[in-house]
């Protein structure tokens, strides 16, 4: 998965701002709202799409494009996003407001 294709990349993309926008607009859940907010996470949920298929194992051989396995890719960007977001808000404190 390090020499991935453009075609690769972009499907990967695709999944991580889908993700991304699930839990930022329907969801809002975020650290803060905002743009800014939307593309960092769909930085990490990139991250994590691309991390899926090592991590999950490679589910459904008709459901791929090359190494890039969808649903693997799809709960590693849940799962990243997920855990970004509890860590920055159990680490930051609370100004009261």
């Amino acid at each position: 998965m390090i020499g991935i294709s453009f075609i690769s990349f972009l499907i990967l993309l695709v999944i991580s701002v889908v993700v991304s926008a699930i839990l930022h607009y329907a969801l809002k859940y975020y650290v803060r709202p905002g743009f800014n907010s939307f593309l960092s996470k769909v930085i990490f949920g990139w991250i994590g799409a691309w991390l899926g298929t090592p991590v999950f194992g490679k589910w459904f051989e008709g459901v791929n494009y090359e190494e890039v396995y969808i649903i693997p890719a799809i709960l590693g960007s849940f799962a990243i996003l997920i855990m970004m977001i509890d860590w920055v808000k159990s680490t930051t404190k609370s100004t009261g407001t």
